[in-house]
This record gives structure tokens, sequence and C-alpha cells, in this order.
């Protein structure tokens, strides 16, 4: 039995949920999706490159508008794929790009963050603490501090975090675990959150149905931003992830070591995830390669 509309759905649910599209938008991302996947015959969540040529040889006779439209559909839906662990490689590269080239993550800047935590600490000291400020403590220093995906955060079990350990162990798809190393801001954040919590809780952010929702979870931060004078649009819990990544490998984080934080299996993800300023590269290679710190014209 194919997996491709169980794919579909769950890449949908995380576009309405994390990047805010309309239902218009959704609608043709579904068409396209669902007709891909009637071309490869079911199969379109396991495509290898050879496999995307000939759906994209199908598309011969469309306008390039079309054409650009319906490969970023599918760069998004394997890009989904990926990085929640339903795949380990991408093939999207096989398709073709009449449009131009792939848009960069939208981007947080140091001083956006800064906004971010600012606000939650106004309410955070207010004479009476609410409970959701608290929650959202908790979820924002996961968030960036430890570039938990919203999915991995929301369904957190209540006894994930050990108070004397500085990490969860984070099961993903296919049971795969990572290390994600946690903060001490962010373990007292959870461990003030935690008293909140009811102790048969099966879910650290449990919700009457279970566990905090992904949607839910993209307002939460929406509304946060809006707080913070940041625009809501430019903002998501995967935009907070991308922050986490973006910063760690502006601090001089090493490559690799950002690909096992961020559970990738394949360090080409991380690359395209992550990126740094031109500036900032040219002053790495004239600062730290052993040739930039000598005097070649003697």
């Amino acid at each position: 039995m194919s997996n491709d509309p169980a794919y579909i759905d769950r890449f949908l649910e995380m576009m309405a949920a994390e990047s805010g599209a309309s239902n218009n938008t959704l609608s043709a991302y579904r068409s396209d999706l669902e007709q891909a996947s009637s071309i490869a015959k079911g199969e379109l969540s396991i495509a290898d490159q050879s496999g995307l040529q000939d759906i994209a040889a199908s598309w011969s006779d469309l306008k390039n508008n079309s054409v650009s439209r319906k490969s970023s559909s599918l760069r998004r839906f394997f890009g989904f794929l990926v990085e929640e662990g339903f795949r380990e490689e991408d093939p999207s590269d096989a398709l073709p790009r009449p449009g131009g080239q792939r848009s960069l993550p939208k981007i947080l800047s140091h001083e956006e963050i800064a906004r971010l935590f600012e606000t939650i600490e106004t309410g955070l000291n207010c004479t009476k603490t609410r409970p959701k400020d608290v929650r959202l403590a908790a979820l924002v220093e996961l968030l960036y501090g430890s570039g938990l995906r919203a999915s991995e955060l929301v369904s957190l079990p209540r006894k994930s975090m050990m108070m004397d350990r500085p990490f969860l162990i984070i099961s993903g798809k296919g049971g795969k675990e990572r290390l994600v190393p946690i903060s001490d801001r962010a373990r007292q954040a959870v461990k003030k959150w935690a008293e909140h919590v009811e102790p048969d809780e099966k879910f650290l952010f449990p919700s009457r149905t279970g566990h905090l929702s992904r949607i839910r979870l993209f307002q939460i931060i929406k509304d946060l931003a809006a707080k913070s004078d940041i625009n809501p649009t430019k903002i998501s819990p995967h935009v907070l992830r991308h922050a986490f990544a973006t910063h760690l490998l502006e601090g001089g984080a090493d490559l690799r070591a950002l690909q096992t934080l961020l559970g990738h299996s394949d360090i080409s993800t991380t690359q395209i995830y992550t990126h740094v300023d031109s500036a900032r590269l040219v002053e790495l290679v004239n600062n730290r390669h052993p040739l930039g710190r000598h005097n070649l014209s003697r």
C-alpha cells in the first residue's frame, strides 16, 4: 500500500502550521503532489533521481511558470521528508529549475532573537506569573537553544529531561536517536514549566487531546513575534530552528557537529539549511587560514 497519501497529508499540515500557507496554496500543493504520485505509481515518497526525471519529462508541454511551481512543490515535499526523517537523501536536484535558484531560508538576527527573549522575560517578571508564560519560556528555549524540530518538541515525553543530565535523547523516525545538548537556562525553564504539569501526564507539553499541536505552537510563536515588534510572517518554529543552526555556525561551530545536532542524515541538507554571509567567509579565510597570517610579499 502506498504511503504517499499519508506523507502528503503530513506535509500539508506542516505547510499550514509552520508556513501559514493559504487554502489556495495548499490546494495547489496537493494537486501537484497527487499528480506526481500518480505518475510515480504511488511511490513518489521513495522515488530516486531517475524517477523524478521521469516525472519532469511529463511536464514537457507545460509553460515555465507551471514547471517552476511543480518543481518547487516537489522540492519542498522532499525537503520535508528528509527534515522529518522519513527518508535519508533528497533526490530533488534532478528536477528542472526554470524559475531560477532556490531561495534562502528566512533569517532572524541576533537583535530580533534578543527581543523575543525580552518579551518572554517581561511575562515571567510580572507580579503574578501565568503558567502560559512559563510554558512559552520553555518552548522557545528548546526551539532556539537546542534546534528541536516542531514535531519533536510538542511530542516530548514529560520525563524526557533529567535535571542532572545536560542533554535530551531524541528518538527520531525509523528508531534513530540523537543526543541534544540542553543549556543550563533551558533546563531551568523546563524545570519551572514541569511544576505546572501533572505527574501522570505523558507529555511535557500536554493538551486536552494529547500533546500541544504543531498548529498551536505555530500560533504561539506568531503571537510572541507580534508582541516583540517583529513581523509575524518572518517567524515560525522552523525559523527558530534555523536561527539556532545559523548562529551556531556564525559562532564557529563545525558543520559536521551541526549536522549531528540537527539530526540530518545527509551533510548536504545541513549545507543548504545553514548559511553565513560572504563577508564573514572572507574574514574567516583571512584570519584563520595559515597563509592569511603570513606576509608573502617578502
